[in-house]
């Protein structure tokens, strides 16, 4: 339930004066069977969805619309960006008890200084899904092939392409050994903090080793919480991902392994917020290098350096390309203008 995530009352406040929400049918409709529309193509724009459901919305008076996650057009008239800016950075707020439990285990980082958040895209679906492979060792390599090769219909793209090829395109996700050599050439300390946000990574504790290895002083929401304090939501996933987005957004870096909606949703937030620190790891440039053995440490650092100076977290304007996400790249749409006016007197 939506309710379960998010502040459904806050919600509908914020968006009282923009958009009608109800909780309930009313009386008229509660033994109506609702149409419902499962096929919402890609990109549909405000005249087609005008179109498509208006005068069925009027026959019908009810109309389940499914699927519509990222269907539409994320190039819309600035009035519908603007609503769009509100909904995502203004009425879309956890429900309390999330919030304060993630504002607890986010306090309780910050005690411990300044700290990186890592969004780590390493569970078993993930290198399924991707048509990668996580590298910890041949048996673990072998265990994602057999599973792909028998669910090929999970695979969610590109399904002619090879590990290699898929790698070097930087389709990948990183797996804890890039992320750690990518920290250390971005100039990370040994003592940093560390906050890592993900699910259980395939291989267990062995999937992290080189992170806490070389990075010690690395936590999840499990080494913050007090015993008991995660039992009430049940493990939830959706749940323990809201927690893992409250104290990666509070961070002073953020870095994502892969993309994915949490990372741009929080791209989008840290924009929005003033730019707080968010490195995009540039993956297809970098990878080549990672593989070069005859490069010394101190030239693979320069390199990486290179390659990452205009990926941490700079404004990033919306108009330079169409087709992007006004809540991963909130600027200019998400910003209100003013203007100075001078006057001046005798």
């Amino acid at each position: 339930e939506f309710s379960d995530i998010f502040d459904l009352e806050h919600f509908k406040k914020v968006l009282a004066n923009d958009v009608r929400i109800v909780s309930s049918l009313p009386s008229t409709h509660l033994m109506s069977r609702p149409v419902e529309e499962k096929r919402t193509p890609l990109h549909a724009s405000p005249r087609w969805i005008r179109e498509r459901y208006h005068k069925r919305l009027r026959r019908d008076g009810v109309l389940l619309l499914r699927g519509l996650d990222s269907r539409l057009s994320k190039d819309l008239p600035s009035d519908l960006q603007k609503l769009r800016c509100k909904v995502a950075f203004h009425a879309l707020r956890f429900a309390p008890p999330i919030l304060e439990l993630g504002n607890k285990l986010a306090e309780r980082m910050r005690s411990k200084g300044p700290y990186i958040a890592l969004h780590l895209r390493m569970e078993k679906d993930v290198w399924v899904r991707t048509g990668c492979l996580p590298g910890l060792s041949h048996k673990y390599d072998e265990i994602i092939s057999n599973e792909r090769k028998s669910r090929p219909e999970l695979l969610t793209a590109r399904s002619n392409m090879t590990y290699h090829d898929r790698k070097l395109a930087g389709l990948c996700p990183l797996n804890s050994f890039e992320v750690m050599r990518l920290l250390k050439a971005l100039g990370a300390p040994r003592n940093a903090k560390i906050y890592w946000a993900g699910g259980i990574p395939f291989g267990g504790q062995e999937a992290v080793i080189p992170l806490t290895r070389e990075f010690p002083h690395f936590y999840n929401k499990e080494d913050l919480a007090l015993p008991g304090e995660l039992e009430p939501f049940g493990k939830k996933a959706s749940i323990m991902a809201a927690l893992d987005y409250i104290v990666s957004e509070d961070s002073d870096v953020f870095m994502p392994s892969h993309g994915g909606n949490m990372g741009h949703a929080i791209q989008g937030h840290r924009a929005y917020a003033g730019h707080k620190k968010y490195i995009t790891p540039n993956k297809r440039e970098m990878l080549p290098h990672f593989m070069n053995s005859s490069l010394s440490e101190l030239e693979f650092n320069r390199v990486i350096r290179d390659l990452h100076h205009e990926s941490l977290g700079q404004p990033d304007l919306r108009i330079s390309k169409i087709g992007r996400d006004v809540t991963k790249y909130p600027i200019p749409a998400c910003m209100c203008k003013s203007s100075d006016t001078k006057s001046s007197s005798d």
